[in-house]
């Protein structure tokens, strides 16, 4: 009696759990990272390409990691707006108006260090998947990726704190 009582919960209970929050949409999500994948593969990086376009007037230079992490050292020249704080508004006051503005993203994973303020994270979890996506959902399509990993005492990186 007990499983017929269990299944019988189940079924009750399956409806309430299909009714998805209107204001999450997982299977958006899963589609537009299936459209972005192609389009991140094309713009990955080498880091002296990174740095030449980050160079480059009007470019972009976006650090999504946290605040904190971002205090304790970033590269020269870096913005930050941390991915947690990502919306429609607070993109359009940093990036601005234009939405094809050329944005360069980088993350822990792209520092061979692991240590603070760059701890590697998952490969599967690299911040640089999420910021390449949600940057692209909110419809900035200009966006490059650093594909190496560096040293962040390296000079070339131009590391600097505060």
């Amino acid at each position: 009696m007990r499983p017929l009582l269990l299944a019988l919960a189940l079924t009750i209970a399956t409806p309430a759990f299909a009714q998805a929050n209107p204001q999450i949409d997982y299977p958006a999500f899963e589609a537009l990272a299936a459209r972005v994948a192609p389009q991140r593969a094309a713009r990955l990086l080498a880091f002296d390409a990174f740095k030449a376009e980050a160079a480059r007037p009007g470019a972009l230079l976006l650090d999504a990691r946290s605040k904190d992490a971002f205090a304790r050292g970033h590269i020269k020249g870096a913005v930050n707006l941390p991915l947690t704080d990502f919306t429609a508004d607070s993109l359009a006051a940093v990036i601005g108006p234009d939405t094809n503005r050329p944005i360069l993203i980088y993350c822990n994973n792209n520092f061979s260090n692991d240590q603070s303020p760059v701890p590697v994270k998952a490969a599967a979890l690299a911040l640089n998947i999420q910021t390449f996506i949600n940057l692209v959902g909110y419809g900035y399509p200009n966006v490059r990726e650093l594909a190496d990993v560096v040293d962040f005492n390296d000079p070339k990186v131009e590391w600097v704190t505060g």
